[in-house]
């Protein structure tokens, strides 16, 4: 019983927000990712082939919708010459 008030009341909930999404910000260090990009005048694409994923993939990390694994972070960091620290570490 428990189980289907809590999902009646998450889907009254969502029912409730339709219309009123709140603009999300992109976090700091997508935007240094993305500013580390642009300042090496390479494209999306050009990051992508050298770091061995799709144009897609760099463009959801720039909006902050997927988490690169560390060894994806890394080849990011060779490719724009940066740290880590410089373009993930969250202050």
């Amino acid at each position: 019983m428990y189980a289907i008030y809590k999902l009646q009341f998450a889907m009254s909930d969502k029912s409730a927000d339709r219309g009123h999404r709140e603009e999300k910000t992109m976090p700091d260090k997508n935007l240094r990712i993305k500013s580390a990009r642009v300042a090496k005048d390479m494209s999306q694409a050009d990051l992508a082939e050298k770091t061995g994923v799709t144009r897609q993939t760099i463009g959801l990390i720039e909006t902050g919708k997927f988490n690169p694994s560390i060894q994806l972070c890394i080849s990011i960091c060779k490719a724009l010459d940066k740290t880590l620290d410089e373009l993930f570490w969250e202050e």
